[in-house]
Formats: structure tokens, C-alpha cells, sequence
């Protein structure tokens, strides 16, 4: 029987959707970040594996899933590399879209790894591919469009849910939105949420190439001036930008607040707890237009930040709160 081939949401901007591909092992000193690999399930616990559409899927022992090439360093969950593979092949999904690798330290609140073992290379024509293979050169346009910049103090602050309430926002206002996540772990349904939020186009790093932003700052900046250069062919009117983690963590999020900072109309920060307000506002001498996120949960929060840090700050589940963070941000965009 065949087994049933699970193409990861990394394999989004490839033809691996619409082609067949043949799988042939390749020698560790040849691996490299973004490479395509397939490996198989070892193990009778599922797999959830969101698939290039981004819909979740449930993959089961001896099931093989396509994915790429990477590294994770995520504070709440896992850490992993793909240089941390041995010769007997043991290896994980790190993310459910696809980032492949060991897992090397994991947080006691997440389940043990699902076990796989590599199988080999995804094969096209006689050649390995890599995500790098699939992506445009960029036109070099010089990128000025209105940015709100989404930054958090970790992962799961929320930053992502804060998007989608300013794409919400900022359509109602009748504007262009463009929505993209510039740094962290792929994972496609962080941004299909902005779309359905109403977005008008979305794109992240996966679309410049990268299976996460952990690499070599080079590399980092051209998968950024791609992902720049597609929105800026979208002419929007302006952009959400979500720095994914913090910047604090090593998937370049400081290029991004250097690279844009002389677009950048808005600042939410997304917070875990109010003192890590201050110490991001420390660390990038940096000071948000407002707070929200985990931090913002309740008014004891709200009131905490104010007196640490003297910014307003918003419960964007709250839909009370919508029409002051909707104020805050025309005044700063000046709509």
C-alpha cells in the first residue's frame, strides 16, 4: 500500500502541489535551511500537519509528510535545528507547517515530540529542491507605504489576534490592507486569519524563501526585500506588519525595526506581562503608540502599564475598546 504524502503549508510556494516528485536520500554535508525533505511518522500518536492550504490535517504512523529544512527557537514550546540530525535519521516536525528538524529542548507543557525518521530529499526532475528555488528577484522598488507594526515581548502575547482587530479597523475606514508577518516560525494560518479578516492580500517570509527567520542576517534581508517588494506591488494603502516572537529572540527581528523604521506610522506592542513593557521599551529605546496582548486582559493590567509606563493600553477583545484603539491609530496615520 501506498502511504498516503502530506504536502506542509512550507510547500506553499512551490509546484510540489501540483507535480509529482520522486524522494532520494542526500548526504548530511549537503543539507542546507530550506532544503525540501520527506520524512515518515514512526510512532501510533497523530500528527497534526497543516497542509499548503492551510487546513489542518491528521497524519498517523507510516504516513509521510513534505517539509523543509529549519530552525525553531521558540521560548514557550520547542527549540530544534536540522544540523542537530544524526546518522540513524531521527528527526521531528517542529511546526505543523512543515519545519523539519531534531528537537533538542521542548517546555514541560508541551507533549512529547511525534518521532519520524528521514527518508530523503524531495526530488524534481532529477534535482533537489529548496524553498529558495520558488521565489521571484525581487524589482528593488523602493518600499514607502504606511506600516503598523505589530511587536510582542514573546510568543503568544497576542499579536496575531491585535492584526486582525486592525485589519478590521482599517477596512472599515475604506483603505487598502495589506497584511504580513516579516519574522518567526512559519505557520500559514497566523496570516490566513488577517485575510479572513479581510485583508486584502497577505504574504510572510515563507514567500521570500524562508522556512523560519532563523539565519544568517544576509539571508534574512533578502527574503525581507521580497516580501517588500510583493506588497509593494500590491499598492496598498497600508500595511500590517507583524513581527513574530520579539525582537529580543534570533529570528531578525531587529533587522525589521531597523530596516522599516522610517515607515512605520503605528506601534502596537503585544504583552505577556506589564513589566515586559519596560523592558522592551528598554532594550530598542523604543516607545509604542499603545499596549495590548496577555497584558491587557483586565483593567488591574491596564492600570499597571499606565503607571510603569505611561501608554495607554487596549483589550482587543473587548469591543468596547475598539473605538479607542480605532482613534489612536487615526491619529498617528493621520486618516
Amino acid at each position: 500500500m501506498t502511504e498516503k504524502l502530506f504536502l506542509s503549508s512550507l510547500t506553499r510556494i512551490s509546484p510540489l502541489t501540483r507535480c509529482g516528485l520522486d524522494i532520494e536520500p542526500r548526504s548530511r554535508s549537503t543539507w542546507r535551511t530550506g532544503d525540501y525533505v520527506v520524512i515518515e511518522l514512526q510512532t501510533t500518536r497523530s500528527q497534526n500537519v497543516e497542509l499548503a492550504d492551510g487546513r489542518m490535517a491528521e497524519a498517523f504512523c507510516g504516513a509521510r509528510i513534505v517539509g523543509a529544512l529549519g530552525e525553531r527557537s521558540a521560548t514557550l514550546e520547542s527549540v530544534g535545528t536540522w544540523r542537530a540530525v544524526g546518522d540513524d535519521g531521527a528527526i521531528n516536525m517542529m511546526t505543523s507547517a512543515g519545519l523539519i528538524g531534531l528537537i533538542t529542548s521542548r517546555s514541560a507543557l508541551m507533549p512529547p515530540a511525534v518521532p519520524a525518521c528521514y527518508l530523503g530529499h524531495a526530488i524534481i526532475d532529477g534535482r533537489t529542491v529548496a524553498m529558495t528555488d520558488f521565489v521571484p528577484a525581487p524589482s528593488g522598488a523602493r518600499f514607502d507605504i504606511p506600516i503598523v507594526l505589530i511587536i510582542g515581548t514573546s510568543m503568544s502575547s497576542g499579536k496575531t489576534l491585535a492584526g486582525r482587530v486592525i485589519v478590521r479597523l482599517l477596512k472599515n475606514r475604506g483603505l487598502k490592507v495589506v497584511g504580513t508577518k516579516l519574522t518567526g516560525a512559519g505557520r500559514y494560518r497566523d496570516v490566513l486569519s488577517w485575510s479572513d479578516a479581510g485583508a486584502d492580500a497577505i504574504y510572510d517570509f515563507v514567500d521570500g524563501g524562508l522556512p523560519s527567520t532563523i539565519c544568517e542576517e544576509p539571508e534574512y534581508r533578502r527574503a525581507l526585500g521580497v516580501v517588500l517588494d510583493m506588497i509593494a506591488a500590491e499598492a496598498p494603502d497600508v500595511v500590517v506588519a507583524e513581527v513574530g516572537a520579539s525582537p529580543l529572540e534570533p529570528y531578525n527581528g531587529t533587522v525589521v525595526l531597523e530596516e522599516l523604521a522610517d515607515v512605520v506610522g503605528f506601534t502596537l506592542l503585544a504583552a505577556s506581562d506589564p513589566y515586559a513593557v519596560s523592558g522592551v521599551m528598554s532594550a530598542f529605546d523604543l516607545r509604542p503608540d499603545v499596549v495590548s496582548g496577555v497584558a491587557a486582559s483586565t483593567s488591574a493590567g491596564i492600570d499597571l502599564i499606565a503607571r510603569l509606563t505611561g501608554l495607554p493600553a487596549v483589550n482587543v477583545l473587548r469591543y468596547e475598546d475598539y473605538s479607542r484603539l480605532d482613534d489612536l491609530l487615526a491619529e498617528r496615520l493621520g486618516l
